[in-house]
């Protein structure tokens, strides 16, 4: 099991933070350093204020050298698709090809009319989604020499020269969600890896199942996709620890051991088997403390070498 950081920044964090817990993140080992893509805070004042993902990934990219970078997930509706390719194969390179794209629909309506953007309804939403799927790795395959054309509904494209190239061949995308119908399809279509956020292991069970048929019915193997689950994490040596750690964001000690990685190492680690034996590869650890670096050492030290 791949253990990686998920971090919000919306809920309030600078660059300079952003920076700090990514390359502890990697001097620690975690496979990854992914971050939200949001613009609004949840439940908080989120000072001083949000940043964008891919600008704050451009920085960090430059700023560490062999952890994994990425978003969990960028909104369809914040940025047209050509413009996100080209975005995104500049970060990759930029990083050497550490970048990998998770994106969605998008859901959280408040922030999209804070800062005007336009929210259709779920159906187009979804729309939308699949032929950004479909530009933006269509673009990235386009042989150099050749042109790109798109003719949808929401988006078209005219003989784009496709450039420029991401550094890897292809930047992994992720796509999740517990959607029964077109998440599994678009999933199979278009996904290196499904994730599943902040769901029990039932749910993961039955989505991961019908994400499988979903990819045989398109004739893909299902064991080319990567399966992953998103969590918050609490995780402290004693339990005056864990009720520290749990009360700095806002949270019960007890309804984190029930929904997320919390509790004691050991717990911690009983908890990630659980989601392995369902066919998990990796666990994206939502820290949400980003001043709390013992945190990260905490885990990556009693842990990491057990999953």
């Amino acid at each position: 099991m791949e253990l990686r950081v998920f971090t919000e920044p919306q809920q309030g964090a600078t660059y300079d933070d952003l920076v700090t817990v990514a390359k502890e993140a990697e001097g620690l080992g975690f496979g990854a350093f992914f971050r939200s893509d949001h613009y609004l805070a949840m439940g908080t004042d989120g000072l001083p204020g949000p940043s964008d993902a891919w600008i704050t990934l451009a920085g960090i990219a430059r700023e560490t050298s062999t952890i994994r970078l990425g978003t969990m997930m960028t909104s369809a509706t914040f940025r047209l698709p050509g413009p996100l390719a080209i975005s995104v194969a500049n970060v990759d390179a930029m990083s050497g090809g550490r970048v990998e794209l998770g994106l969605g629909a998008g859901w959280f309506t408040e922030e999209h009319t804070a800062y005007g953007i336009p929210f259709p309804d779920t159906g187009e939403r979804f729309d939308r989604l699949e032929e950004q799927l479909a530009i933006i790795t269509g673009l990235w395959a386009t042989p150099v020499g050749e042109r790109f054309t798109h003719d949808g509904k929401h988006y078209q494209l005219q003989d784009s020269p496709a450039l420029p190239k991401p550094a890897q061949a292809k930047p992994p995308v992720l796509i999740g969600g517990t959607g029964k119908r077109r998440t599994p399809e678009l999933a199979a279509r278009y996904a290196d890896e499904f994730n599943l956020p902040f769901v029990d292991v039932e749910t993961t069970s039955a989505q991961f199942q019908r994400v499988r048929e979903a990819c045989e019915r398109a004739d893909r193997d299902p064991g080319t996709m990567r399966w992953s689950n998103a969590l918050i994490v609490c995780v402290g040596a004693d339990e005056a620890e864990i009720e520290r750690r749990a009360a700095a964001i806002g949270r019960d000690k007890d309804e984190l051991r029930e929904n997320g990685v919390a509790g004691t190492p050991e717990e911690a680690v009983e908890r990630i088997r659980r989601y392995a034996e369902l066919g998990s590869e990796r666990v994206y650890l939502q820290f949400l403390d980003l001043g709390d670096l013992d945190h990260l050492r905490l885990v990556a030290r009693e842990v990491m070498p057990h999953v």
